[in-house]
This record gives C-alpha cells, sequence and structure tokens, in this order.
C-alpha cells in the first residue's frame, strides 16, 4: 500500500490510497498464469477442505464433499458464466459489443456468484441423490467454506482491475491504472500498467471480502452455539451474502444491467434473501443425527411435509436420548460382576497361601519331630483353614 499522509495544514492533499496490481497475468513461456483462477482454484480447495472436517464431525462418511465436488464445481463454473453471460448480453451480444469478449472467455473474469450457487446446487443434489446422501445436512457442512471460498475469490477481481466501485476520495480508495500489452495498445485484462494512476475508485471487491470473512465467523459460531441442521445454516449464509451483497451494489459503478434505474444484482439480492429467510424460519428444526447423514440414509423429498416433520423429530429425539437401556445397563452389570468376583478370588488366594504354609510347616516339622508331632500339626492347620473358608463364604 503507498501511503503519502501530510497534514491538512501544510495545504498537502491527505491520501492513503490502496494501488491496484500492475497486472494480473505472468507467463510462464507460452503459459499465461492468471491471478484470478489462481484465487478461484484455491478457494475451491479450502471449501472441499473445511467442508470435508465438518462433515466427518457430523458423522459423515470420509471423501464424501469431494467426491460430491466432482459435480457440484462444473456445473457451478458453468452457472457462473451463464448468469454473467445473461445479465451482460449486451457486452457479447448487443450493437455496442466489444469485439475481444467472449461468452465463452472465463478466464477473462466474469462469475455470477448467484449462477454458482444455483447450477452448483443442482450438482450437489445430484452427486447427494447418487451416494444417498441427504442435501440439506451437506449444505450446512460446506455453507462456511462456500463463503470463504467468494471470499478469496475476491482477490482475482483486484488482480483484474475490476467490479469496483464509483469515484471517491475516501484514504482507502483504490488506485486503477490503464494497462497495454506490449504492442503499447491498451489491454485492462492482459496488460501491464504503466503506473499512471486514471481513477481512485471505491474497492467493493474488498468490502465484499471482508463482509464474507465476517460471515464465516457468523455461520461458524451460529453452528456451534445453536447446532442448527436441516439446510438452516445454508440458507443463513445466502441470508447474509445476499445482505452485504445489496449494499455493495449500491457503490457499484461498472457496467450492468439495469431495471428501473436499479442494478439487476440488487433485485437478485433482495429476492434471494427474502427467499433465504423465509426457509431459515419454516424449515424443519434441530439437526440431523450422525446416522442420518451417513452415506444410505433416505430423506423425505421436500414436499412430504409430515414425513419431514418425523425426520426431524426422529434426529431431535436421538439427539436427547444418545443411549438405549441395554447400553445404560451394561456398565452396571459389568461393574457388579467385578465386586461380584473379587471375593472369591480372595478366598482362592487365602487358601492357596495357608496350603502352602501348611506344607511349609509340615516338612519343619518332619525334620525336627516325631511322626506323632508332624499328623498333629497338619491336622490342626487344616482344621483351622476349614473354618476361615466357612466365615469367609458366610460374609
Amino acid at each position: 500500500m503507498t501511503i503519502r499522509a501530510l497534514a491538512e495544514s501544510t495545504g498537502a492533499d491527505v491520501l492513503a490510497y490502496i494501488p491496484s496490481p500492475p497486472r494480473g497475468v505472468w507467463y510462464i513461456g507460452p503459459f499465461p498464469l492468471r491471478a484470478y483462477a489462481i484465487c478461484i482454484i484455491v478457494g475451491i480447495v479450502v471449501a472441499i477442505w473445511l467442508g470435508e472436517k465438518r462433515w466427518v464431525a457430523r458423522g459423515g462418511q470420509s471423501g464424501a464433499v469431494l467426491d460430491i465436488a466432482m459435480f457440484a464445481v462444473p456445473l457451478g463454473l458453468i452457472g457462473g458464466r451463464l448468469y454473467h453471460v445473461a445479465t451482460d448480453w449486451e457486452k457479447y451480444f448487443g450493437a455496442h459489443r466489444k469485439p475481444d469478449a467472449h461468452w465463452w472467455a472465463i478466464w477473462q473474469g466474469g462469475l455470477g456468484i448467484w449462477g454458482a450457487v444455483a447450477l452448483g446446487a443442482v450438482g450437489a443434489w445430484i452427486g447427494c441423490r447418487h451416494y444417498r446422501i441427504p442435501l440439506p445436512a451437506f449444505g450446512d457442512a460446506i455453507a462456511p467454506g462456500v463463503l470463504l471460498a467468494q471470499a478469496i475469490g475476491r482477490l482475482g477481481n483486484y488482480f483484474n482491475q475490476e467490479l469496483f466501485g464509483r469515484e471517491t476520495t475516501v484514504p482507502w480508495g483504490l488506485e486503477i491504472f490503464d494497462r497495454f500489452d506490449t504492442n503499447g495498445a491498451p489491454d485492462a485484462m492482459n496488460g501491464v500498467s504503466n503506473g499512471v494512476v486514471v481513477h481512485v475508485v471505491q474497492p467493493t471487491f474488498l468490502y465484499e471480502m471482508v463482509w464474507n470473512l465476517l460471515g464465516v465467523a457468523v455461520l461458524l459460531y451460529v453452528d456451534r452455539k445453536f447446532r442448527i441442521g436441516h439446510g438452516r445454516l445454508f440458507a443463513l449464509y445466502v441470508a447474509v451474502y445476499c445482505f452485504g451483497r445489496f449494499f455493495v451494489e449500491l457503490l457499484r459503478s461498472d457496467d450492468a444491467t439495469h431495471i428501473a434505474g436499479i442494478r439487476i444484482n440488487s433485485f437478485t439480492s433482495a429476492i434471494v434473501f427474502l427467499c433465504a429467510v423465509a426457509y431459515f424460519l419454516f424449515a424443519t428444526k434441530g439437526r440431523e443425527t450422525a446416522a442420518q447423514v451417513r452415506a444410505g440414509a433416505e430423506r423425505p423429498w421436500p414436499w412430504q411435509f409430515a414425513a419431514l416433520r418425523a425426520y426431524g423429530a426422529a434426529g431431535d429425539d436421538d439427539a436427547a436420548e444418545p443411549k438405549t437401556p441395554d447400553e445404560a445397563v451394561e456398565p452396571e452389570t459389568a461393574e457388579t460382576e467385578t465386586e461380584t468376583a473379587e471375593p472369591d478370588d480372595a478366598a482362592e488366594k487365602s487358601a492357596a497361601a495357608e496350603a502352602a504354609e501348611t506344607a511349609v510347616e509340615s516338612d519343619t516339622a518332619e525334620k525336627s519331630g516325631t511322626p506323632e508331632k508332624v499328623e498333629q500339626t497338619v491336622a490342626a492347620k487344616k482344621s483351622d483353614s476349614a473354618d476361615k473358608t466357612d466365615t469367609s463364604g458366610d460374609s
């Protein structure tokens, strides 16, 4: 970050602006290494890693998140691109389309999170039906990781110098540079900046990234504190993101489709927010048990309301009564058996010790006395041993 801060009394400008990266693409031979793609990939890896840990902690099978990601991630990328193209179609098909803008060139940036989540959810549903895993529980496990991936992905917009806001004079404003290719022609996506500041704008990518990170913390806290399930944590993730995105959209100035003078993403944020809140309020309460999230568990369809209520009640009952009657009795029975066995063992050990002592004394008597005395001594020891055994049995 460049800081040019002077006291206002000196008459100089007071600025502490954030510079944009000079470039977003590096070349290894003929192959481009794009910061945007790296951020997307890192975000996906982090989401799978965190989702896997949370899924296993809920009782799910290890490796399930990666398996389902094979369905969800490709469809999510396709959905994100389709949403972007649909909402910015003039850029690709309109009369004023840009000659270098191709609707299929995903590496040039342009992924709509709404389409990515929607079509990614379809992929997750297909994977969950294939592996017989309840989709709502799976969504709850991966929700914080998905939001964390979105925060990481916003760094890609920073390197691409895109999705920024209106011009501003706030101290944390973002400096935007012109970029040029090796021939000196303007190339905002693949070129290198000349260091000349063109605009200072609102860093909306940073606002959204910070909001997403706060949302991850909220989701983890709420999940740990209240143990919610049945897709309600995923709905809370959607609501949290949409709430912040609505206000970030009000600061943006990049090209976008408008409806009644309002950016289309503002409408999308508001509508999806209301739907997410409604699901959070009316969905099945409680949380699935470990048995219900394992592969092979059957979950009713969304329109089977009575079956869904019974399914949720079964999860609550299992959570409240984790032990069966047999499990509760077994420890006491084992302890009683141990206590009962202890006197018998002690009696056997005492009898063996007395027998050994009698044998020693008998041997001593043989060496030092007459046979009559030996027989008297042995008979007396046997009599004492019998008396003690009877007494021990009575106790």
